[in-house]
């Protein structure tokens, strides 16, 4: 198996926009990251639900290097390094949820309330930047595409993880 590193991790959270949570929400994130949170509009009004089109729902905070293995850390201590196989992509990448992000260590705040988080983790292989440089761009070949079987084997071996069915 080839080195397999985190090329990003993403870390998301979608709100109610009509209760004012948006703000909140961007600084929970900016509390966790140490970074400053993008936030995404609806593409679609779904009156059931409250939301209108172009309306801002979600705030995110993309993490890359030794701050996203970290963070992380951080994260699966909760799941106590224990993920379900269906979290697995084909393509290499796994994803999991926080209910409450008071579980990171950050503090309650009684004016913030408490959020969810959605985490993302891309992971690749060396030689997956000629697919994304400028100049001379060409594709992955397949043995430098991480493929579900080697993330797992790669989410077991560095974080002595579980994998459960």
């Amino acid at each position: 198996m080839q080195h397999i590193k985190i090329q990003k991790l993403c870390i998301n959270t979608n709100v109610k926009p009509k209760e004012g949570k948006l703000e909140k929400a961007v600084t929970v994130l900016k509390q966790i990251s140490g970074q400053e949170p993008f936030t995404s509009k609806s593409r679609l009004t779904i009156r059931g639900w409250g939301i209108r089109r172009n309306e801002k729902i979600s705030a995110s905070v993309t993490v890359k290097g030794e701050k996203a293995q970290k963070l992380l850390e951080d994260a699966l201590k909760i799941h106590s390094y224990e993920l379900k196989s269906s979290c697995f992509s084909n393509n290499g990448c796994f994803g999991f949820g926080v209910e409450e992000h008071i579980d990171l260590g950050i503090k309650f705040d009684p004016s913030i309330g408490i959020f969810g988080l959605n985490y993302f983790v891309v992971l690749e292989k060396p030689g997956t930047r000629v697919s994304k440089r400028r100049r001379k761009q060409s594709k992955v070949g397949k043995k430098q595409r991480v493929v579900q079987e080697e993330a797992q084997e790669w989410f077991k071996k560095e974080y002595e993880g579980v994998i459960r069915e």
